[in-house]
């Protein structure tokens, strides 16, 4: 089988009609191919044949691609199938990701700004994290193995994965596998690996992301390894001037020669990393943006509510900024700013004096003095007229958000069962369900931010989140479904916690379980919560595990309470029902 050239396209292999070339590497080639059985794309991967001669190879390879397809993680790449066609030339069909990946990102846009960067970081290494409680070993992170879908980040090639139990960084082929400029100094001296090796390589990633270039490069790929065995890195704060000397000590640590002087995860690396970047009194808004680039219409300290372009202090959504919260504007003692124009001072009122009582108290305004008979026969003036309109409307506003908020829930709307979440149930009329590709749903009043952080996994950014429980706690909550086979509904709450760390954002407390109804279905309910370490922010859930096939299934309801048994919670739980 000849992968030098074009041949195999229109032709058919194991299965599956090629298409075209999609990318090559030194040991494999990705076609676009189509699938007729399931009517669906794929990138298939076609190994080079020299490969195939190494018994042990061809077997692992097999197999670990088989585990790898067993993980149930939104940021490790789907995988089909994994096996040797007729001729024994292996291969691996995968989700077709159309999209950039982060080498060719970088190579086109030069480094990232911060606040992309460290979602695609949290992504990355919540993936890696997956794979090494599984035992496997990526071995060759780089930027061309990590897939851009929009705000949605894919690690792929898990194909030419490693066990932990393996020693040698070699082939029977005597072939690394790996990329030279990522390689950790265990893998280049053919020791022990484990998953600190995945953390030194994403580091690199990070290094090169961050700055546009390599934290080592060499004329040859000799000198390369030696650098990577016996020299540091120019430290990214000096090609990085905005980046502050955190950064530094954390990319010093996780690109320690010595495994154990590095983070003992990925998503620890990635975290410290997050908080070196951004500091204790960063803004999430400026965060977002980047760091480099303002969100039009804004400045650092602009948020809801806020006048674009304002430089104070966030504001109450729907409020004029520096008012009193629960204040008309102009209204109560000292209104300073918010007074009526064309008024005498910060005690003036629009008709000439406060209004007057028969008994004044102390503090309070004396009567005005007695008009004339011509002044009490003067026609009003334009300023009461337009004071009493302002007034009216903003009673009226008033009442209508008080019944709106009210009746708040009182209309209902149906989920639709879908790839991701198949099943249906009712949300509150006011929320706004998201369903990202056919990973997961949630359904949420800040569906879009949850989105984000459920999407991120462990190790997730929550400075959005926080803002939300900040500013909106009751609209902190929501819904969220996905299916997974590694979802066990008699598990206990250790099994439980250990499956949940892994799929959801944070560290997961579990109580313990009890056996329940779930709409239709019977199910296991886990109560507990998620807690970011970092911020502090927790989100309290009723979670129930649903045994379902082929795939288990979670859903999961969420608030920003320590008790979300609530009469929205009864309602979502009553109207599940499981297709």
């Amino acid at each position: 089988m000849h992968l030098n050239d074009r041949s195999l396209i229109g032709q058919e292999v194991a299965g599956y009609y090629i298409e075209d070339i999609v990318g090559k590497g030194g040991m494999a080639v990705v076609y676009l191919a189509l699938d007729p059985r399931l009517s669906r794309r794929v990138a298939l991967k076609i190994l080079n044949p020299v490969l195939s001669v190494d018994d042990r190879f061809r077997q692992r390879f097999i197999l670990e691609s088989r585990t790898v397809a067993s993980i149930e993680h939104p940021n490790i790449i789907p995988i089909y199938e994994a096996n040797a066609d007729a001729d024994g030339v292996l291969y691996i069909a995968m989700r077709y990701v159309d999209g950039l990946d982060l080498r060719r990102f970088i190579h086109d846009r030069g480094p990232l700004p911060l606040g992309p960067a460290n979602r695609i970081f949290a992504q990355v290494a919540a993936a890696l994290d997956a794979a090494h409680a599984h035992d496997l070993i990526h071995r060759d992170v780089k930027p061309a193995n990590i897939l851009l879908a929009g705000d949605h980040v894919y690690l792929t090639d898990f194909g030419i994965t490693k066990h932990r139990s393996s020693i040698s960084g070699l082939t029977q082929t005597d072939q690394f596998i790996g990329t030279p400029r990522y390689m950790s100094p265990e893998q280049i001296n053919k020791e022990h690996i484990d998953g600190r090796c995945d953390q030194y390589a994403l580091a690199c990633v990070v290094y090169e992301a961050l700055s546009g270039r390599l934290p080592f490069q060499r004329e040859n790929d000799i000198a390369l390894l030696w650098a990577h065995l016996a020299e540091q890195p120019v430290p990214l704060s000096h090609i990085r001037p905005e980046l502050p000397p955190q950064v530094d000590a954390v990319m010093a640590r996780a690109l320690a020669k010595a495994p154990e002087q590095r983070y003992a995860t990925c998503t620890e690396f990635v975290t410290a990393l997050r908080d070196a970047i951004s500091g204790p009194q960063a803004d999430p808004d400026a965060l977002l943006g980047g760091g480099l680039v303002p969100r039009p219409g804004t400045s650092p300290h602009s948020g809801p509510g806020s006048v674009p372009g304002s430089s104070g202090p966030r504001s109450i959504p729907g409020s004029i900024p520096g008012s009193i919260p629960g204040s008309f504007p102009g209204s109560g003692p000292g209104s300073g700013p918010h007074s009526v124009p064309g008024s005498s001072g910060p005690h003036s009122y629009p008709y000439g004096g406060p209004p007057s009582g028969p008994h004044p108290s102390p503090g309070t305004y004396a009567p005005a003095p007695a008009t004339t008979p011509a002044a009490r026969g003067k026609r009003p003036g334009r300023v009461p007229i337009v004071a009493v309109t302002l007034v009216a409307a903003v009673t009226a506003l008033a009442l209508v958000a008080f019944i709106v908020f009210s009746h708040r829930g009182d209309t209902w709307t149906r989920y639709q069962p879908s790839p991701a979440a198949p099943v249906a149930f009712d949300y509150p009329g006011d929320w706004t369900a998201r369903t990202h590709r056919d990973l997961f749903a949630v359904a949420s009043p800040h569906a879009t931010e949850f989105e984000s952080l459920f999407v991120a996994g462990p190790g997730a950014d929550w400075s959005a989140i926080s803002q939300v429980i900040a500013d909106d706690p009751e609209g902190a909550s929501g819904v969220y479904v996905q299916i997974s086979d590694t979802l066990d509904p008699a598990g206990d709450s250790d099994s439980m916690k250990a499956k949940m760390d892994s799929l959801l954002p944070g560290t997961v407390d579990v109580g313990k379980p009890v056996q329940d109804q779930a709409g239709n279905k019977p199910a296991t309910r886990f109560d507990g919560s998620i807690i970011d370490q970092s911020s502090g922010a927790r989100l309290g859930f009723v979670s129930y595990v649903i045994a379902r096939q082929p795939k288990n299934m979670l859903v999961m309801y969420f608030c920003a309470k320590s008790n979300c048994d609530d009469a929205t919670q009864a309602r979502f739980r009553q109207s599940i029902q499981v297709s």
